[in-house]
């Protein structure tokens, strides 16, 4: 059948081409799917979208091929138009019966051959006397099960082991069961906070970070070698295993980051009262009974509770932004909770929203969060000895270049040191793989096996301690035990600063002024310009593009004095390590303000970075006011400009 649609089909997409209606590479991708797929359910579905001369959605799924990079794969699984065959029977939460046909979207097609080739870099690195090992995790999301399932099904029909987590779980799990049972390699299976109908593939290697060069150019080439989603099992014999992580493995993960606590008599009794929600996500699952079982008192939102891929109480499940926790800060203001704490559906990313001195829930940005903790974090490894005059120079934080310069101020104030990192996890866990590999084999044995003091003490010596690691977009980590940003170590993490100022009689908010009075007032601005669909890839490659090719030499008044083009340039970090190549540029302005435009790595969007700062002193009010006016009118400069370009 596959083959009379394509003969039909092809007379009218050349026609379509010549007109201008359908793009030449989307036409090209529909031939390559439809030669490399098994499934009718595709053929009948570019059949439906081609009779009815749904151009528009055609080149939406066919511009390209979804090439899969270091993150993995990530866009749309559901349609802006579902066809007929799509939406079959239907299936869990309203969803399609079958995910998206397209060679530019989120489906089988596309995860076959992305585990397919993930599987075949495994083998090749485990060699030929084992059987390569590997984990699955997925979200909530529409197909995350059912694409997880298949993996794992994939991985054993091919001779490799497989651990499969018996329901949703967060992403940083993921990571930790990577390391925990010496895996080669895992997924999971999200797209993290982005819109219902999205989904995604991260794929994570042997030290349970995101997979990096040299091993992520190697299993990019696997991927897309791969043009057919057919492939031939191995006989029963030669099949690996499937089994399935439950309680156990939550139970262990959750034993470690119980020790990211410094000062754990803080909690002792505590009656905090808190607000959580996980967006109809994972984050639930961990830290509701965890932070029950240190005595806060947590309420949680009943509709929001539901694991639900529609998502269906938000416009964006991001606790970044400020409506997707308003029903929990609403329940606060109904039950006289202290914190609301927020994790996106794959619980890597946490928002807080506290109470100020007048009584008002404030939301904190993902730099203030950061720094709190960084802060408390430094001090109280100080204060319990461990980071001293003598080893000071061995500690670390590690951030990412568009993360806030206060963190910056407060490691320089306590006399540590800081790296900068290209945006992305992966980079800070980078790092992490640096300073455990610095440790001599002789002396770290089974590193994985050490407690959190052992590699404490092992990274003080021989290595960098890392103390905080952080990115504005609510991304933290506070142990290298776990390689990906961790909503749920955040929650803890965030407690016990909560705990902190409530021992010292002040607010959150009063703990933040305390620190800008000290270290300077700084605030940072996130602002993004949306582009979907072939035609907003190709607005936003062209709007980046100018940036670097026609540089701004006076900003809103102000004089350009530096400009950093991560693509361009060779850039080095503060340990002298040569920075990979980005598509980011940093302009830096002789007033102090900055600003600095990256194309989203994961959504159709190119997003504005923008800092302004004061020096510590004088009066905070003003120091606030003037930086923030000198933001907005950064902000609209930026977008006057964005326009001509």
């Amino acid at each position: 059948m596959i083959a009379v649609v394509m003969n039909r089909l092809e007379s009218s997409m050349s026609s379509a081409v010549a007109s201008g209606s359908l793009l030449a590479s989307s036409k090209s991708n529909i031939l390559s799917l439809l030669a490399g797929t098994t499934s009718e359910v595709a053929a009948t579905a570019i059949k439906e979208l081609v009779s009815a001369g749904a151009w528009d959605e055609l080149n939406d799924r066919f511009f390209k091929t979804l090439a899969f990079g270091t993150g993995g794969l990530r866009g749309r699984t559901i349609g802006r138009v579902v066809t007929k065959v799509e939406q079959g029977i239907g299936g869990p939460n309203d969803r399609p019966e079958h995910p998206c046909v397209g060679t530019a979207t989120m489906n089988f097609y596309n995860v076959s051959r992305a585990v397919r080739g993930l599987i075949a870099y495994a083998r090749e690195f485990a060699g030929p006397n084992r059987k390569p090992l590997l984990v699955f995790a997925h979200d909530t999301r529409h197909f995350s099960r059912d694409f997880a399932e298949f993996c794992a099904k994939v991985c054993s029909d091919l001779g490799c082991d497989a651990y499969l987590f018996e329901g949703p779980r967060s992403t940083p799990q993921l990571s930790f069961a990577v390391r925990e049972l010496r895996a080669d390699a895992g997924v999971v299976l999200t797209a993290s906070h982005n819109p219902p109908h999205d989904n995604g593939f991260k794929a994570y290697f042997n030290d349970g970070a995101q997979i990096v060069d040299p091993h992520a150019s190697a299993i990019v080439r696997e991927v897309n070698a791969i043009t057919s989603e057919h492939y031939e099992p191995l006989p029963p014999e030669q099949r690996g295993t499937i089994t399935i992580l439950g309680a156990e493995m939550d139970d262990c993960y959750v034993a470690r980051i119980k020790t990211l606590l410094l000062q754990p008599s803080l909690l002792d009794g505590a009656s905090t009262k808190v607000v959580f929600t996980n967006l109809h996500g994972t984050g639930g699952h961990i830290n509701v009974p965890m932070l029950r079982g240190f005595g806060f008192d947590v309420l949680t939102v009943p509709e929001q509770d539901i694991q639900d891929g529609r998502f269906p109480t938000v416009e964006s499940p991001n606790p970044e932004n400020a409506p997707a926790l308003k029903m929990a800060i609403d329940l606060a203001e109904l039950s006289g909770a202290e914190i609301v704490i927020g994790t996106d559906p794959d619980a890597d990313r946490m928002g807080v929203a506290v109470r100020d001195s007048s009584g008002k829930m404030v939301l904190l940005t993902g730099n203030q969060i950061g720094s709190l903790m960084a802060w408390y974090r430094l001090k109280t490894c100080f204060e319990l000895g461990w980071l001293s005059d003598a080893n000071r120079s061995r500690a670390v934080l590690v951030k990412t270049f568009v993360t806030t310069e206060l963190q910056r101020s407060i490691a320089d104030g306590f006399g540590v040191g800081i790296v900068d990192t290209l945006t992305g996890f992966k980079y800070i866990a980078g790092k992490l793989r640096k300073y455990e590999d610095a440790i001599p084999a002789g002396k770290k044995g089974d590193y994985r096996a050490l407690t959190e003091e052992q590699t404490r003490l092992l990274r003080l010596e021989y290595s960098r301690f890392f103390v905080f690691g952080g990115e504005e977009s609510y991304g933290y980590l506070g142990s290298d035990a776990v390689r990906d940003k961790d909503a749920n170590g955040a929650t803890l993490m965030f407690a016990e600063v909560a705990a902190y100022a409530k021992s010292v009689s002040k607010t959150i908010p009063d703990l933040m002024d305390d620190i800008y009075s000290e270290y300077g007032y700084y605030q940072e601005i996130g602002k993004s310009l949306v582009m979907e669909g072939a035609d907003g890839a190709v607005k936003i490659q062209a709007l980046a593009n100018s940036y670097a090719e026609n540089p701004p030499t006076v900003v809103d008044g102000s004089a350009v004095v530096r400009v950093r083009d991560f693509a361009r340039q060779d850039l080095y970090d503060q340990e002298g390590d040569l920075l990979p190549k980005e598509k980011m540029l940093f302009v830096d302005l002789e007033d102090g303000r900055s600003f600095a435009v990256r194309p989203s790595g994961t959504e159709p969007k190119i997003k504005f970075y923008l800092f302004g700062k004061s020096s510590p002193g004088g009066d905070l009010a003003t120091n606030k006011s003037r930086v923030g006016e000198g933001l907005a009118k950064l902000w609209s400069w930026i977008e006057a400009d964005s326009a001509q370009r």
